[in-house]
């Protein structure tokens, strides 16, 4: 995988609150939070899916056809992308609110 460019990784360390932070740490931070994010969507958009379906679901994700598996979640579950989208802005909430926690718990006496 290529690497992000710039624009990209400085937009995303602005949203998570980390844009202060050194580079590397940046990069690390936003792989982490991009794992947590892309579980986060496809949890949200699979709880949609009734049992059946989330077999089906599994093997075209296993399979790895990005098309039909876009065809199946179009079909299934017709919002998935408004769902995931909704998902990571609650990664991005999370996310932040452990930062201001840990930032508030270094703090302390």
């Amino acid at each position: 995988m290529s690497p992000m460019p710039d624009e990209v990784t400085a937009a995303i360390a602005t949203d998570l609150g980390i844009a202060d932070l050194p580079s590397q740490e940046q990069q690390a931070l936003i792989a982490q939070f991009g794992e947590v994010a892309l579980k986060a969507a496809t949890l949200a958009v699979v709880s949609k899916l009734e049992g059946g379906k989330q077999d089906e679901f599994a093997k075209l994700s296993a399979a790895g056809d990005a098309m039909a598996l876009r065809t199946f979640l179009d079909r299934e579950v017709p919002a998935h992308e408004a769902i995931a989208k909704q998902a990571v802005a609650e990664e991005v909430k999370r996310f932040k609110s452990f930062q201001v926690a840990d930032a508030d718990a270094g703090s302390a006496p």
